[in-house]
């Protein structure tokens, strides 16, 4: 039997958009507290795209955070937008569930051949099919009680 179904009726979701300490399939690793001063900075101004294109918004950021794991997400599709509409559906049937961040990078290093992302500046996160980072992923329904411990441990799972 399948886990618990990743979006709840009214379009929220939950997950990871980045994890800390994880290199990614482009060769950067985002350090932890990366994400602290452009969560205070664009409060409420976080896009919730499709595919990284700004021609196709499909929702909004009802909660982002770092926590000792990674940037926590937690966002709404928009009913009656036709692309949220079917993102709803395909979430729901677990056939698309990946994350990824939209940023500038701010301050950053190189170590092993790899980029250190001390500081970035995130102005938008996607639901799209192939993230960079693997573990970056819609993992919970915001309505389940325990939904950021099971986002936790779906992401440590995979």
């Amino acid at each position: 039997m399948a886990g618990p179904i990743p979006v709840d009726a009214d379009g929220r979701f939950a997950g990871y958009a980045s994890v800390f300490n994880r290199l990614d399939s482009g060769g950067d690793i985002v350090l932890p507290g990366a994400f602290a001063k452009s969560l205070k900075s664009r409060a409420g101004r976080i896009r919730l795209l499709f595919q990284h294109d700004p021609k196709e918004p499909v929702g909004f950021w009802e909660e982002l955070r770092e926590d000792t794991h990674g940037l926590f997400a937690r966002g709404r599709l928009v009913p009656g937008v036709p692309r949220a509409d079917a993102l709803k559906r395909l979430i729901e049937a677990e056939a698309l569930d990946g994350l990824s961040i939209g940023f500038r990078t701010v301050k950053a290093s190189r170590q092993a051949g790899n980029r250190l992302l001390h500081e970035i500046d995130l102005y938008e996160i996607s639901i799209v099919t192939f993230p960079m980072m693997e573990a970056a992923r819609i993992a919970a329904p915001v309505s389940a009680g325990a939904a950021i411990a099971a986002a936790t441990r779906t992401i440590r799972n995979r």
